[in-house]
Order: C-alpha cells, then sequence, then structure tokens
C-alpha cells in the first residue's frame, strides 16, 4: 500500500468493516509503542446526529413499547385504507 502525494491511503474493505469504519466515520492517529495507530475518534462533546439519538431513544424504550394499538392497527396507521374501500362496486353485466 502506497501514500499518495496528498498523503491518502486505501483502507481495505474487510479491514474497514472488521474495524466498524463506515463513511463518514471520524478517525484520529496515534503514536503507541512507536506505532501509528489509526483508530475511531473519540467524542469531542460534539452534538449527537438524529440517527444517535434516535439509537438512545430506542435502547431507553427497550422493552417499554406500550401504545395501546395492536399490530394490525399501527399497520392499518401506516398504510392507509385499503385501496379499494373507496371503490364504487363492480357493475354486473348483463
Amino acid at each position: 500500500m502506497r501514500i499518495t502525494a496528498k498523503g491518502q491511503v486505501t483502507i481495505p474493505q474487510d479491514v474497514r468493516e472488521r474495524a466498524g469504519l463506515m463513511p463518514g466515520t471520524d478517525v484520529e492517529f496515534v503514536f503507541e509503542d512507536g506505532k501509528v495507530v489509526l483508530r475511531k475518534a473519540r467524542a469531542s462533546g460534539k452534538k449527537p446526529s438524529r440517527g444517535q439519538k434516535l439509537v438512545e431513544q430506542l435502547r431507553r424504550m427497550r422493552g417499554s413499547a406500550n401504545y395501546g394499538m395492536s399490530t394490525d392497527e399501527v399497520i392499518e396507521l401506516m398504510r392507509g385504507p385499503p385501496a379499494d374501500a373507496d371503490a364504487p362496486p363492480p357493475k354486473r353485466r348483463r
């Protein structure tokens, strides 16, 4: 692997996956025992993203999801009424 003139290097996909380095992940370089180590950056007091907030909220709610609606009611709410609910009755052939 070679460093480009701009100081860039490509991290192999299998290494990124094993380390959990997704696009947009902040990383930092540190020196440990005479080696340069790449690792995920530690939180530096910046605001959590919407996704991070959602994950934290879901973790706090674990086991307490009681909305007073059945699964069928929730699905109907998400999907809306059936497409044929407003349709006029079919015409009879003579």
